[in-house]
């Protein structure tokens, strides 16, 4: 659809970043919010919609998304997941370095938002690789890759065996202001391991990755942001341990943030089962005492997003046994359903819960996303009560694997808007 002038009439508007929940009409003109309330003086709608019903609020910010493209293209491909990501109602979405090849270089970040921008829907953000192929060796041109149009920088999963490498990186940045985006994981320690290492792994004969290769990793992170000044997001944070140990590092005042995955807010190690492939993640599933201090830890602020980990698997990675199968599932669709059930399950009120998967995270790479006037028009409008069951033929995502299929959940996006257009409606 073309843009046009759009008035969005009788819609509950949340506005996460200012806190606001009014009934209300929007008008959209020129990619703009230009009227909250009433139409600017001349406006004349083209598209005029009635949201009765409906939430009106910005586009989601996804801080982690897989895209699969380059490199992996029979896995996923930016259209396929673009336009899954708008039927989500996510506006904007952040990818990883760790593509094939990893973006390392200016040429490959501008290609690829070129190409994302030739499919005229979502927004795309690139991180850059943090070092030279990942590699964890050679550091790369961040100041370069940042001209290019990377919003942090990162090693993807992939962590830096050699602290001298990571601190001078966090030199280098620091100077420029630059933000890292890193896992925390300790290698050493994680071996061969498939699983949360504790009685349920145990049970079913897996190779456990313990707590300590996320506390201990994060303890060199919080030391390195010390002696550096250098800003830090933790990413997909997935033990009680570790969240304490960001709570206390923000507690200090040190630049750092963090997310945590979507299915680490509902999912834990025993719902392996039999060795259900579906739940295997990286980082690990872990326990049901570690999924109720990530659920406290959202609830009284210590994380600060959510994201959806879209990591699209194709059947061939996912049939295999649970120690051979890929890591990963779908999740751009699920992001707004899942929030909203965390958000119901803790009476967490709907701005508050929005925020974690907008305002938030677009702060965190540079926009504002309000329903202000004069922002950028990136908009869902969705109805939270609607209930709909997790299917292969309902997801658009080309990668069709997740641990929710078959269940029902609530929320659903009815349209959404980028620089004003509409891109997506039911």
């Amino acid at each position: 659809m073309e843009t046009k002038n759009t008035v969005i009439r009788n819609g509950r508007l949340i506005d996460p970043a200012h806190g606001t929940d009014t009934q209300g009409d929007l008008y959209l003109a020129g990619g703009k919010i230009v009227g909250v309330g009433s139409a600017p003086a001349g406006f004349v709608a083209e598209l005029d919609i009635d949201a009765s019903g409906l939430v009106v609020a910005p586009g989601l910010v996804d801080l982690c998304a897989r895209l699969r493209e380059p490199g992996n293209e029979y896995k996923a491909t930016l259209q396929s997941e673009m336009a899954a990501s708008v039927a989500g109602g996510v506006t904007s979405i952040v990818c990883p370095p760790d593509t094939d090849p990893p973006l390392d270089e200016p040429g490959l970040v501008m290609n690829l938002r070129q190409r994302a921008r030739k499919h005229d829907l979502a927004r795309l953000y690139p991180v850059g690789a943090l070092t030279v192929g990942l590699k964890g060796r050679e550091i790369t041109e961040m100041a370069l890759l940042r001209e290019a149009g990377c919003v942090a920088f990162s090693q993807g999963d992939v962590p830096i065996a050699d602290l001298q490498v990571l601190y001078r990186a966090m030199q280098y940045a620091a100077t420029f202001g630059f933000e890292l985006r890193l896992r925390p994981e300790e290698a050493s320690l994680v071996n061969d391991g498939v699983a949360h290492d504790g009685d349920y792994a145990s049970r079913l004969g897996l190779t456990g990755i313990p707590v300590i290769a996320e506390t201990i990793a994060i303890a060199q992170i919080v030391q390195l942001m010390r002696a550096t000044g250098c800003k830090v997001h933790i990413a997909r944070l997935s033990s009680g341990a570790g969240i304490e140990l960001v709570r206390e590092a923000k507690r200090e005042g040190l630049p750092l943030s963090c997310d945590v995955a979507i299915n680490h807010i509902h999912l834990a190690d025993v719902d392996i089962g039999y060795f259900d492939s579906q739940y295997r993640f990286d980082p690990p599933l872990r326990s049901l005492r570690d999924r109720d201090a990530i659920v406290a830890g959202l609830n009284d602020g210590t994380i600060d997003a959510i994201c959806s980990d879209h990591s699209p698997v194709d059947d061939d990675g996912k049939l295999l046994p649970f120690a051979e199968a890929e890591r990963g599932a779908t999740g751009l669709e699920l992001l707004l359903p899942l929030t909203l059930a965390w958000a119901e399950r803790n009476r967490i009120a709907l701005p508050i819960a929005l925020a974690k998967i907008s305002s938030v995270p677009a702060a965190k790479i540079g926009f504002s996303a309000d329903l202000q006037v004069g922002s950028r028009a990136d908009l869902v409008v969705f109805d939270p009560n609607e209930a709909w069951t997790v299917t292969r033929e309902a997801l658009r995502s080309q990668g069709k694997n997740t641990p929710f299929a078959g269940m029902e959940v609530k929320g659903r996006a009815r349209y959404t808007f980028v620089k004003g257009k509409c891109v997506y409606t039911v």
